[in-house]
């Protein structure tokens, strides 16, 4: 049915259009302006997606040269793969959240990006004598030190933006584009499914036995699983703002963290234990969350043309 056919809708977008143009008026209510990303945090997403795209390469690119590249060895390479791939993931989240100009369409981002970075930092710290501090190759070491220096500077620094961008003046724009029931409720099951393997994971790395496809170490299992947090952090955020319009740059992180995570798998197809049914189970999430993103950018774009 047509937008035209539809008052309300119709109506809606009309009254969307009008806030996204309005700027500050004198006399008008600030609260009828559709808040704007503030400029320092549109800065801190930049800056944080050229930082994860560089960590990216050594763990995606020199999946077996870690120990010469990285700021820990990371064995076995299917691990690093799966790291570097989360990296680059969250390299398109949060390249895509910089360049939105409204608040409402870049957030789905942020509280996602300010958990992850927390855990992870949290990670560290309990694991630092792992980390290549004093390695003789320099460049493990200057990645080392940088790991460090980044990873207890950005939580502070993004949450400090984060209580600024609460601040700002206006308020979110209408829901135009609602996203049907039955994707609401799948994001919901993969946000479930992801938070509680990820805390699962953080709490007592042990649980990778059985819970995970392939072996993991301690760290690595605390490092995966400060990923699975994130991510399912950001489906559960996208699930309540219920809306194509605020997370399209989720629609399209998904596609990228499917594709990614299923060409790294190709890579290394032997590391998975086959007879196992988490195996499986794995490959099966791995296509649920790519054809999620695929589904929703085509009912997204469908939204988009009425």
């Amino acid at each position: 049915m047509c937008s035209l056919c539809n008052p309300r809708l119709s109506s809606s977008r009309v009254r969307y259009a009008r806030l996204a143009l309005a700027g500050p008026v004198s006399g008008v209510d600030a609260n009828l302006a559709v808040r704007q990303l503030t400029r320092g945090m549109r800065r801190m997403l930049l800056v944080a997606s050229g930082l994860v795209f560089l960590a990216g390469v050594p763990l995606f690119v020199g999946t077996e040269q870690t120990d010469r590249y990285f700021a820990w060895t990371v064995l076995p390479p299917i691990t690093a793969a799966f790291l570097g791939a989360s990296y680059w993931a969250s390299w398109i989240f949060e390249l895509a959240a910089a360049r939105q100009r409204i608040w409402a369409r870049a957030r789905v981002a942020v509280p996602a990006v300010l958990i992850f970075t927390t855990l992870t930092m949290v990670v560290t710290l309990v694991y630092l004598d792992r980390f290549h501090l004093s390695s003789p190759e320099p460049w493990a070491r200057f990645v080392t030190w940088s790991w460090l220096a980044i990873y207890l500077g950005v939580p502070v620094t993004l949450g400090f933006l984060l209580v600024r961008q609460f601040r700002e003046p206006g308020s979110d724009p209408p829901r135009i584009a609602p996203i049907p029931v039955g994707l609401r409720w799948l994001s919901a099951g993969q946000a479930g499914i992801m938070l509680v393997a990820g805390v699962a994971l953080l709490l007592n790395p042990a649980f990778a036995s059985w819970l995970w496809p392939w072996k993991l170490t301690a760290l690595t299992a605390r490092a995966v699983g400060a990923w699975l947090v994130g991510f399912g952090v950001a489906a559960a955020h996208a699930t309540v703002e219920g809306d194509f319009d605020r997370i399209r740059i989720g629609l399209v992180t998904y596609v990228s963290l499917g594709a990614l995570q299923l060409l790294a798998l190709a890579r290394y197809p032997s590391a998975l234990q086959w007879a196992r049914p988490v195996s499986w189970i794995y490959v099966g999430f791995l296509l649920s969350i790519l054809g999620l993103g695929v589904v929703g950018l085509l009912l997204s774009a469908r939204s988009r043309s009425r």
